[in-house]
This record gives structure tokens, C-alpha cells and sequence, in this order.
């Protein structure tokens, strides 16, 4: 039997920041049951015709270039007693310390229907392939459940190639973890001028059709079919050409820790601050693990590539002989909603109050360059603290050009405990083709508009 001191479980973000860090120096084994890692925030542009699928697969090189070794296979069962895993091929490899790194999959609801073919998830090669190859043999119509980032970027990727596409979401405004419903007034015409049909507050309650789905049932009466017949039709005289997409979250893959006395939470794998389990030499980083916000120090979701890259750089500086520990989820996140780029961090107004916190929020409107350059296009921030504290909660960005500097910064600030006193003092650069005039910055300006609520 094969014998490594670290296996890592998983071939996603996480793994590969793993390999990188420790290949050299420990021996090492990454077992992946995919063909390819992807960077799967790229699906939506190969779907769009931005990119080739090839450029989103990862190189093997990233885990094989430092030394550890790269297994193509599935693990089929842990003895987390004797320290070995089982492959599908009835092999086995012992370890030392074992890693978790199994990641998540889309959340399909259990409604009636949910098994039907043309039903997916966005999440993996397969899926992507799929959908490309439904989309050449003549797909017509698409139904994308979940208005997040992905659902709404995918739903943009799918009308640009001329389909007919229907967004549901059963929030009341679209991206509801990202920004707060007034920020989404601009972003919402986007989707409708895309031609988009938008659907908000309706959920799937069923899905029909004989063996591909014909049609789906909202929770408002209506009925959506996958052919140009009124909603009064039958279902079953519906045509096969039309796919669902369910988008709307994700579920950690735990399945093969589930009998084995692990804690495990709603969320995943319970892991501490150093990304131990509650196992001896068991450790879990990414989407399979279940850990607490940086801001409330309550369990939060924080299901992010952004966020499982610096769980396994803690895990792996700590493996190094460092003693790190990891803050918590802040969850700086961006999207593009057609013309118009879109970031937040930290918590939303309405997630904010919702945990009971009294807050007071600053609004700015500035543009990307000086006013009088041509191309100059406008930026609104919002930040939202704590009121009694000051303490910056959270904020979000709508702009005409890329938003995550602004984001990071930010998020940065959070991170640092920053005050809204502190967000008037940033200090800051100024350029006609770059920034808003010298005299202002839009985050100093919604700054300073909270503590005039305040004082």
C-alpha cells in the first residue's frame, strides 16, 4: 500500500493553493475525480462565445509542478481509524494527515419533476458540455432558477445565443446577497432590455413532462412551457426544447464523511480557525466546510473561491511549521449585469438588520473619470455600519467599469475593524481618465453621509 503524509481529497481552488505550497516539501497526493480542474466562474462566457472551453480547464502542471502527485480517481471510502482511502478501483493509499477539499454541488430542489432530463445544475464540465451541445442541436428556450451572480450571468450568456430565457428567483430583487433591492433598479431594465423574462417572489413548486421537462410550475399559477403554446395547453403537448438550470445555491459534498462521527453542520464539514475537524490529523478547507462570518462570528454561508484559496493557504503555512488562523467569512463578491458592474462585501442592510444590528447607511453617486471626460460613467456606492459602533458593515458598488478594487478595499477596511470616521480619512488617488474629481471620492463621500445621520 501506498503510503503519503498529506492526501488531499478534491482537485478544485483549494487543493491546487495546497499542492503549490506543500508539493515540494511533503509527499503528497491530490486525488481528482475529474478529467479537469475548471475555473468555473468562466462557464457562463464559453456558453456566451467569449471563450473556448479549453482556456477555462486548468493545467495539471499547477499540482504536478511542485511535486505532489496527481491521482485521476474517486475515493470511495475513508478509514479514518487506520488512515487509509479506498479508490473506485478497490485500491488503497494510506496517510498521515488527510484534507477535505471535496467542494459543493447545485442545490435541485426535491419538487416533483426534479429528476426529468433537460433538469440541471451549473457546476461542472459535464454540465457546461451539455448545455453546449443541446444549444447546437437547436435549443430554444431556457429556465435559469436563481437570480445570484451565476443564475443571472448565465441567464445573459443563454439570450445572447438567441434563446428564450426565464430568470425566477423567489427574493424580492435580484442578486439579494450581493446588494440591497435599491441598488438593483438600474441592473433589473438591464435584464429586461436583454429581453430576459424576469420572475421574482415565484418559486418551482413542480416540474412536468413524460421523460425530458415540458414545463415548470411557479408557486403565483403560473405555468411556464417549453414551446410557443398559450399557457392554457396541455403539458404533455409540449415540445422537448426547452432545459431548467437550477443556480440558486449550493450544498457541501460530504458524503463520504457522513458515518464518520465528524461534526458536521448544515453547511458542511464543522472545521476551527486552523481548518482541523474534529477528527485527529483531519483537516476540511473550501465549500464542504462549514465556518463563521468575520463580521458576526455566527456560522455563514461562504461558498467562494475567494474564500477556500485562503482557508488552504492557512492550512498550508500551518503544515509549514507557521501558526495561522483564519478570520472568518467576508464575502467580497462581483458580477456583470450587461452594461454595468457590480460588487459588495460584508453584509447587506437587510441581512444586517435582520441580525439585529441598528445601522445607519451613506449613499454617493460620483463617475469612473473626471465629469468632463468623454467617457466618463457613473458609480454609486452605498456603505452601511453599525451605528453604534461606527463600525463599517458593509458596502456595495454599481459602476461603469470593474468594481473589484473598490471592493477589496473595502472588504480590507472591514477586515481592519475600520469606522466610518476612518473610511473620511482614506486616502486617496486622483486622474482625469481614472477617478472622480480630486475634491471627492465616492467612498469618503457615503462616509461622510452616515455621520451626518449620526451626529
Amino acid at each position: 500500500m501506498k503510503k503519503f503524509e498529506i492526501i488531499v481529497v478534491g482537485g478544485g481552488p483549494a487543493a491546487i493553493t495546497l499542492a503549490k505550497m506543500l508539493g515540494s516539501k511533503k509527499k503528497m497526493a491530490v486525488i481528482r475525480p475529474e478529467n479537469y480542474s475548471m475555473i468555473y466562474c468562466a462557464m457562463p462566457y464559453v456558453i456566451e462565445g467569449l471563450i473556448e472551453i479549453e482556456k477555462t480547464l486548468k493545467k495539471d502542471e499547477l499540482v504536478t509542478g511542485s511535486g505532489a502527485e496527481l491521482i485521476r480517481s474517486t475515493v470511495t471510502k475513508i478509514d479514518f481509524t487506520h488512515k487509509k482511502v479506498t479508490l473506485l478501483d478497490s485500491s488503497e493509499l494510506s496517510f498521515d494527515k488527510l484534507i477535505i477539499a471535496t467542494g459543493a454541488v447545485p442545490f435541485i430542489p426535491p419538487v416533483p419533476g426534479s429528476t426529468l432530463k433537460g433538469v440541471s445544475g451549473f457546476k461542472s464540465e459535464n454540465d457546461l458540455k451539455n448545455i453546449l451541445e443541446l444549444i447546437a442541436s437547436g435549443l430554444k428556450k431556457a429556465i435559469v432558477v436563481g437570480a445570484g451572480a451565476i443564475g443571472i450571468e448565465l441567464a445573459q450568456a443563454l439570450s445572447d445565443k438567441g434563446l428564450t430565457v426565464d430568470l425566477i428567483d423567489m427574493g424580492q430583487s435580484i442578486l439579494p446577497n450581493l446588494v440591497d433591492k435599491e441598488m438593483t433598479e438600474e441592473l433589473v431594465s438591464e435584464i429586461i432590455r436583454k429581453g430576459i423574462n424576469l420572475h421574482l417572489q415565484a418559486k418551482v413548486i413542480a416540474l412536468a413532462g413524460k421523460e425530458w421537462v415540458e414545463q415548470v410550475e411557479l408557486d403565483n399559477g403560473r405555468k411556464i412551457h417549453f414551446d410557443t403554446k398559450d399557457e392554457c395547453s396541455e403539458a404533455g403537448d409540449a415540445t422537448h426544447d426547452g432545459i431548467v438550470i437550477f443556480a440558486a445555491g449550493m450544498k457541501p459534498e460530504v458524503d463520504l464523511v457522513k458515518e464518520s462521527g465528524m461534526d458536521l453542520g448544515r453547511d458542511g464539514i464543522v472545521i476551527n480557525n486552523k481548518m482541523e475537524t474534529s477528527l485527529p490529523d483531519i483537516y476540511a478547507v473550501g465549500d464542504c466546510t462549514q465556518f463563521t462570518s468575520g463580521i458576526t462570528c455566527a456560522v455563514s454561508p461562504g461558498k467562494l473561491a475567494t474564500n477556500a484559496v485562503p482557508m488552504a493557504k492557512v492550512l498550508g503555512f500551518n503544515m509549514l511549521g507557521q501558526n495561522r488562523t483564519y478570520p472568518g467569512f467576508f464575502n467580497g463578491a462581483a458580477t456583470k449585469v450587461g452594461k454595468f458592474f457590480v460588487g459588495g462585501t460584508g453584509l447587506t442592510e437587510s441581512a444586517a438588520v435582520k441580525l439585529g444590528y441598528e445601522v445607519s447607511v451613506g449613499y454617493s453617486e460620483v463617475t469612473t473619470q473626471f465629469p468632463i471626460m468623454p467617457d466618463a460613467k457613473k458609480i454609486y456606492f452605498k456603505l452601511i455600519a453599525d451605528k453604534r459602533t461606527r463600525k463599517l458593515l458593509g458596502a456595495q458598488i454599481v459602476s461603469g467599469k470593474p468594481a473589484t478594487g473598490e471592493v477589496d478595499l473595502i472588504t480590507f477596511a472591514i477586515q481592519k475593524n475600520s469606522t466610518v470616521e476612518d473610511m473620511t480619512a482614506l486616502s486617496y488617488s486622483a486622474q482625469p481618465y481614472q477617478s472622480f474629481f480630486p475634491a471627492a471620492n465616492g467612498i469618503v463621500l457615503a462616509a461622510e453621509e452616515i455621520l451626518k445621520k449620526i451626529y
